[in-house]
């Protein structure tokens, strides 16, 4: 897949999960919903994670340790272990997800190929009116990304840990941070000349 994507913005990522959940008519053609798909992105909007480790987890990836729930997986694209808080409510949707569809703890949650993902969520983007070169699967782990950047003072270097990143150059072109927005936040930067 040789696409550029771009973040969803967060009422771009509300209608996508609706329409996934709800169906639509695309070109006289009914797309029925898919929960799975739509609770995958959600998860993958949650938690940052790209879409293969999103489908390869299970119920019993989900560790108590102590008052909080932890993944620890092994990336599938870099081979680097990640351990992780998952948010209370994360892992709350996710049970609830499971248990309404009936999934057994070592079962995979999302029985579902990358390939269908991306056919699927192409038919939604297409909907939306939004570039399909430019949005993907991974337009949810970007939108992860940006919420993180934005909601923690702009703190790259957190982003950077968050998502394995091997440098911050790597992470300020993964946000898609031109050295427009650099140059503009320096002249709005205050200068203490004396």
């Amino acid at each position: 897949m040789n696409k550029k994507c771009v973040a969803l913005t967060d009422e771009q990522y509300r209608r996508s999960i609706e329409l996934l959940r709800h169906g639509f008519m695309l070109d006289g053609r009914l797309v029925k919903p898919n929960e799975r798909i739509a609770a995958a992105e959600v998860v993958q909007a949650s938690l940052g994670l790209r879409l293969g480790d999103v489908l390869d987890l299970r119920m019993s990836s989900f560790v108590r340790d102590g008052d909080r729930w932890r993944l620890d997986i092994m990336e599938q694209k870099t081979g680097k272990e990640r351990t992780f808080t998952v948010p209370v409510e994360v892992y709350t949707f996710i049970q609830g997800y499971a248990l309404s569809m009936g999934i057994r703890p070592e079962a995979k949650l999302f029985a579902v190929s990358e390939r269908q993902v991306e056919r699927h969520l192409n038919k939604v983007f297409q909907k939306m009116e939004l570039p399909l070169r430019q949005f993907g699967s991974h337009s949810y782990r970007k939108l992860f990304a940006t919420r993180v950047y934005v909601d923690n003072e702009y703190n790259i270097e957190l982003v950077r840990v968050l998502l394995q990143h091997s440098s911050v150059q790597v992470t300020q072109r993964y946000l898609n941070i031109s050295q427009k927005l650099v140059e503009s936040a320096l002249a709005k930067t205050a200068v203490y000349v004396v």
